[in-house]
């Protein structure tokens, strides 16, 4: 005989022949074991009790261990961050990943990192005040990005956590180790009572290339060590610490993603960065090895759950969480977002790298910045400055692109550096084609904060940073109540995608054991979190 909590739910070899709905009911109660059994008439399936063959005289065919959210990914992840999954809604720019977005992700165990890059620190810092009034003692990052032409706001960022104690921080972007990223670790160094070397400052490194990722998984540079020690801006004790422990404790591997991106896939990235992390443990013996997560595409739970199986020790998303409630961006941005497939997503010139050719992934429909900003890196390498434009091509940037006068907008240029950041100015000042480069770039951040503020004139100049998830993940809450903007929230979404992810693990191991599960009865979606059921999907 069996013993059991639920009903047995039968289906036969070819297909459901009685209860699918059932049959889903106890492959995703996750928190107890899901048994398969053959029968008289059929194979059964059974959550929760136990079956065993020789009370009941039925074959086990196949069982699953409880799979809840919370055992996705690494224990290491969870216990150094002080969360309950393995799980990171990463930074975008410009306080799109915004202060409420990482409060309602803080509270519900999941762990956010602001989109501090872009922002005056004076911004920066009243985000900060929030985390310290409401969630105290919870667990959040702070974007750093490298920004190698405004060298100033990546030390004034540095300097703004260092006085507020911001414990994590998220590094993205670099191609190099900038001094500011060294320093913020560094000063988090110490020895514990029984010798151990600690870092009280943790850093994830989101990372593309293996080149970079080997940069973060190795110890601080002694040339950058050397010149902060001699600046005064490390102790003696940290640059001698420095030696023992790797510049990040985790190590995002971004696939194919919104933003700055090298549209790698993930499928090929992530077992080359966790064969260097090998390498590179095998060679320091660190303490504590570096953690490996996943980052670009994961736009649903079946991707979620491939990551995990490729062996992420934790997942990241990002232009998921765009669309939702609580991102910093506008209504009007958050509708073309949810409107958006996986392939309407297009590169275009990225502002803070402008000059270099570096360049991001952006959304193409319903806007035409991509093409207007590819436009604009065109005329900047055909031509030594603004002056240099011939009257036809000026007469259409001023007319279709800025809209305005391009004197004018170089006048709102020097006004904006003067407040942010004068060398700017000092370097353009006998340099035809760097104010060119600073005038094209004021189109390119406009770009954005139209887009961010919802700005209704300029709908088709709107900078979206979005990846292909997005439209996987619009495909997968189709008929869901997660398809209206206004019901995604980003604490629903992330215990969805966890739960789903967890789900279709799941279901592969009783698929490598031989079961043949209903089609019907094999997807996750989306069921709203204050419903009975909340443990479930249909």
């Amino acid at each position: 005989m069996h013993t059991q909590t639920t009903p047995l739910r039968w289906y036969g070899d070819a297909g459901p022949s009685t209860d699918p709905a059932g049959i889903h009911q106890v492959l995703s109660d996750l928190d107890r074991p899901c048994f398969v059994v053959r029968t008289p008439d059929g194979i059964g399936a059974v959550s929760g009790g136990r079956v065993t063959a020789a009370a009941s005289g039925l074959p086990l065919l196949a069982a699953a261990a409880p799979l809840p959210a919370r055992s996705l990914g690494s224990p290491a992840f969870l216990a150094a961050h002080g969360v309950r999954h393995a799980y990171l809604a990463g930074a975008m720019a410009g306080g799109i990943a915004s202060a409420d977005l990482v409060i309602a992700l803080a509270r519900e165990g999941f762990l956010a990192s602001y989109g501090a890059a872009g922002l005056l620190p004076e911004t920066i810092e009243k985000a900060l005040n929030r985390f310290a009034a409401e969630i105290p003692g919870l667990p959040y990052a702070v974007n750093l990005i490298h920004s190698p032409s405004e060298e100033r706001l990546e030390r004034e960022a540095v300097e703004l956590f260092l006085r507020h104690g911001v414990r994590c921080v998220e590094a993205s972007a670099f191609m190099n180790l900038s001094p500011h990223v060294v320093r913020y670790r560094l000063t988090g160094l110490r020895r514990t009572p029984s010798g151990a070397v600690v870092c009280d400052h943790r850093l994830i490194a989101k990372i593309s290339r293996p080149e970079t990722a080997e940069r973060f998984m190795r110890p601080a540079p002694a040339t950058l060590v050397s010149a902060l020690l001699d600046q005064g801006l490390i102790t003696a004790e940290q640059a001698d610490l420095a030696k023992y422990l790797p510049m990040a404790d985790d190590v995002t591997v971004e696939g194919d993603s919104g933003g700055h991106t090298d549209r790698r896939p993930l499928t090929a990235l992530l077992p080359t960065i966790l064969r260097l992390r090998d390498t590179v443990q095998h060679e320091h013996r660190y303490p504590a090895p570096i953690r490996v997560g996943a980052a670009g595409g994961l736009g649903c739970p079946t991707s979620v759950a491939a990551a995990f199986a490729m062996g992420a020790a934790y997942v990241v998303t990002g232009s998921v969480n765009q669309s939702c409630v609580e991102s910093g961006t506008s209504k009007a941005t958050k509708a073309l977002l949810a409107d958006a497939g996986i392939a309407d997503c297009e590169m275009a010139p990225a502002a803070d790298m402008f000059e270099m050719g570096v360049e991001l992934q952006v959304l193409k429909k319903g806007t035409l910045f991509p093409m207007r900003a590819k436009r604009l890196y065109e005329l900047y390498q055909a031509y030594d400055g603004l002056e240099a434009l011939p009257d036809t091509e000026r007469a259409r940037l001023e007319t279709q692109i800025m809209r305005r006068r391009l004197e004018d907008v170089w006048q709102e240029c020097v006004g904006y550096f003067r407040r942010r950041d004068p060398e700017q100015l000092a370097r353009a000042a006998d340099n035809p084609k760097r104010r060119m480069a600073l005038v094209f770039r004021w189109y390119l951040g406009m770009a954005s904060r139209w887009s961010t503020v919802g700005d209704p004139d300029r709908v088709l100049d709107y900078q979206v940073w979005c990846g292909p998830a997005m439209g996987a993940f619009n495909d997968w809450v189709t008929a869901s109540y997660l398809k209206a903007p206004g019901n995604r929230r980003v604490a629903d979404v992330a215990h969805h995608l966890m739960r789903g992810a967890a789900f279709h693990t799941r279901l592969a191991q009783l698929r490598v054991a031989g079961v043949r599960i209903p089609a019907s009865a094999a997807d996750y979606r989306p069921v709203p979190l204050e419903s009975p059921s909340l443990e479930g999907a249909r």
